[in-house]
């Protein structure tokens, strides 16, 4: 495992979506610059070295604001793994949006993230939704032309299935390497379902039951969008969850934020959290999940899953 082709299993990557100013086809400007240098300068300070993209975010302006940093300092581009995703298309007023994983939308997509970030190859690229008219032998033609151009190292996917990630790679020689799902405390339907089985709950629970399993027992990475709960459990102590958080961090003596983490990474399956937030605060927060192990007992990670859920298991 290079710094060039993957993120290490477990580590943390720092997701870009909150860089690049606002939603809009408005320009970004040198406060957004600096903004997202500000972000960039507190994940690489804590030691994370994937970031994580899509074409999508802030209208391209989150890859465009990236490649500005890039070529201020050329040197830091050797030294961490750069991620995108492809296969969103928004809404322009003569479409809606929807989901595009035609071989031309995938290629178009890439040369325009290529082109934004300022590099000559992606070292992962996401699918970043299911398609369901898509034809996988076409995703693969795609996938395997931008590969052997040298475009893009590594393929994955993003919020797929067991079975759908199956039934791409029967038409696909190169291995999928990940799989980006939405994974935190308050989103617990990845590890519910596991245990839901054989139970009314079940009816309600939507997450696609086996996927952690299938994706853990063929070594395709599993990274948690979301990882910190849009802040739920790590501002005002007023839920039970966050009361334990704290009392957590502070036995630990680390931060709220680190524990959040803690809990996705101690899984078997080494989830790798995406920290999503452009705070640098919260950043540097999260220190202890990149330099330390996870700290969490047996009994301590399930004391978090059942107060965060607010009764007990099945």
């Amino acid at each position: 495992m290079t710094a060039q082709t993957d993120a290490p299993a477990g580590r943390p990557l720092y997701g870009c979506m909150g860089l690049g100013g606002t939603w809009d086809s408005a320009p970004y400007t040198a406060s957004d610059i600096a903004h997202a240098e500000a972000a960039v300068e507190a994940a690489l300070a804590i030691g994370i070295t994937a970031f994580d993209h899509a074409d999508i975010y802030r209208r391209g302006k989150s890859e465009a604001v990236f490649g500005e940093l890039l070529a201020r300092a050329p040197d830091l581009r050797e030294r961490i793994v750069l991620q995108t995703k492809c296969g969103i298309r928004q809404a322009d007023g003569q479409h809606p949006g929807m989901y595009d994983l035609r071989s031309p939308h995938i290629v178009r997509s890439v040369e325009e993230s290529l082109t934004r970030l300022r590099t000559d190859v992606i070292d992962v690229l996401l699918l970043h939704r299911p398609d369901p008219l898509a034809d996988p032998q076409d995703i693969a033609k795609a996938l395997t032309s931008l590969h052997g151009q040298g475009l893009v190292r590594r393929f994955g996917v993003s919020n797929m299935s067991a079975a759908q990630i199956q039934h791409l790679q029967a038409h696909l020689d190169l291995p999928l390497v990940a799989n980006q799902l939405e994974m935190s405390l308050s989103s617990r339907d990845w590890v519910e379902a596991g245990v839901l089985v054989n139970t009314p709950a079940a009816a309600g629970n939507g997450f696609p039951h086996g996927t952690v399993e299938y994706c853990n027992a063929r070594e395709i990475q599993l990274q948690a969008w979301g990882a910190l709960a849009q802040g739920r459990y790590t501002g005002d102590l007023d839920s039970p969850a966050a009361q334990l958080v704290s009392d957590l961090a502070e036995r630990k003596r680390t931060t709220p934020e680190t524990i959040l983490l803690w809990w996705l990474q101690r899984h078997p399956a080494r989830i790798a959290p995406v920290i999503g937030t452009s705070r640098p605060e919260r950043i540097l927060a999260c220190h202890d999940a990149v330099s330390r192990a996870p700290e969490l007992t047996h009994e301590e990670w399930y004391d978090l899953w059942v107060t965060a859920r607010g009764g007990p298991l099945p």
